[in-house]
């Protein structure tokens, strides 16, 4: 046999004998199966926030931004239920025993 014959039937029978034992040890091909490792990326960004003093800045800026449109979002959404609970106060008023008219 040839050398390219030979790694191509050593091949298929690597991948033969790796689906048998899938099939026969499922919990112990789970645990040799090499697992992917969790991502550095936010610690790396982190790190970057720590030591870079113009990223740190454009950082805390954005962060601010974020953070004041959210209190405008929040205090919008409270005007709006308060407006709400006005119009419903009144609906259902007092002179009629708090029902609807």
């Amino acid at each position: 046999m040839t050398g390219v014959r030979l790694r191509a039937r050593l091949a298929l029978a690597v991948g033969a004998a790796e689906v048998r034992l899938r099939l026969r040890f499922p919990r112990l091909m789970w645990a040799l199966t090499p697992s992917r490792f969790e991502s550095d990326e936010p610690f790396a960004e982190l790190v970057r926030i720590e030591s870079d003093p113009a990223y740190r800045a454009l950082f805390f800026a954005e962060l601010d931004a974020a953070l004041i449109d959210r209190d405008v979002e929040r205090n919008a959404m409270v005007d709006a239920v308060e407006a709400a609970a006005g119009r419903l106060r009144a609906v259902v008023g007092p002179a009629h025993g708090g029902r609807a008219q």
